[in-house]
């Protein structure tokens, strides 16, 4: 009986120091954009939550906190999320239809596009991906003893900033094999030849163990899977106890002359422009629609949480035209 009362004091223990971890790292948090990007850039935490007090980072090293995270469930396996099946239903941009026509289609936009999708960003962004996404890669904080797992992020972009940065080791992981190879070369093209794995696979059934990363991150590719919740909870899956999960997707537009300025530029003019530069329309406007079919901020934020996670929260930028949604598994 003493050494049960001993290892359940031991268990909280961990987790305190886990939650006081998660609470240094969310303190950092603060805006490390540009005057004029900082002055639309806006955070809101869902109704009843409060922003962590600061603490000074060197709290707790991150090495101690990730071996503390991978005591406290070893030898813990969880069951995977059943994705839809083929007798439901799903949105394709304004289109309802069945679950596994999604997903054909789906890979159908981005097999089209795969080569000229840096463009295609540039296009529906005016550029501004570029900024958002260091954003992302900052609030990541990398260093050498961490693993990434990129979802959906066959450009590489956001493992290359986790790179440049000191990250550790990284995995991109994109169900679309166009996309992969896509990355995999512009990785070559700027000598990033060793620690980026690319591994074809499905958001819904991620090809990794269980709490086998230290961070998640999905970069405009939540939208476009189909079985979102599925998606969260294997998300959540492969992350390590005290690990973070970052999602950088388009919300609805918390200023008014600024959603109306952008309805018309993606609804009258970025499908002409996509026909013009790229050749394919329809791709731009099914990307177009499938950011207005997205969940606003409030409706992500409660789907992360019902997923598992801890603490969630999200950050408008510009004007919130995109948001970065947090959470992290406790």
């Amino acid at each position: 009986m003493g050494n049960g009362r001993k290892l359940g004091k031991t268990a909280l223990q961990r987790r305190k120091t886990l939650e006081r971890t998660i609470k240094n790292e969310e303190a950092a948090d603060l805006p490390r954009v540009r005057p004029f990007f900082r002055e639309i850039q806006r955070e809101r935490l869902p109704a009843g939550s409060t922003r962590p007090a600061r603490a000074p980072p060197h709290a707790i090293s991150k090495r101690l906190a990730a071996r503390q995270a991978r005591a406290y469930l070893s030898g813990m396996t969880e069951p995977r999320t059943q994705r839809a099946d083929s007798s439901e239903t799903a949105d394709f941009g304004f289109r309802t239809v069945a679950a596994d026509e999604k997903r054909h289609l789906v890979r159908g936009v981005f097999d089209s596009v795969a080569s000229r999708y840096d463009v295609m960003n540039d296009l529906m962004s005016g550029g501004l991906h570029r900024l958002w996404k260091r954003e992302l890669a900052a609030m990541l904080r990398p260093s050498a003893g961490r693993t990434l797992l990129d979802v959906a992020g066959g450009t590489g972009d956001v493992a290359f900033l986790w790179r440049r940065r000191g990250g550790g080791p990284a995995v991109v992981c994109d169900v679309n094999p166009g996309m992969v190879a896509h990355g995999r070369d512009r990785g070559i093209d700027r000598g990033l030849l060793e620690g980026i794995d690319w591994v074809c696979g499905d958001a819904e059934r991620l090809p990794l163990p269980d709490r086998s990363v230290d961070a998640v991150t999905i970069a405009f590719g939540l939208r476009n899977v189909t079985d979102k919740p599925a998606a969260l909870a294997e998300m959540r899956r492969v992350l390590r106890p005290g690990g973070r999960f970052l999602c950088l997707e388009f919300g609805a537009v918390s200023v008014p002359f600024l959603g109306e300025l952008y309805d018309r530029y993606s609804f009258a003019v970025l499908p002409r422009i996509g026909e013009m530069v790229t050749g394919d329309g329809d791709a731009y406007r099914y990307l177009v629609e499938s950011i207005r079919r997205f969940p606003p901020q409030p409706e992500l934020a409660a789907m992360m949480t019902d997923a598992g996670f801890g603490r969630v929260n999200w950050r408008d930028l510009t004007g919130g035209i995109v948001a970065i949604h947090s959470g992290w598994r406790i």
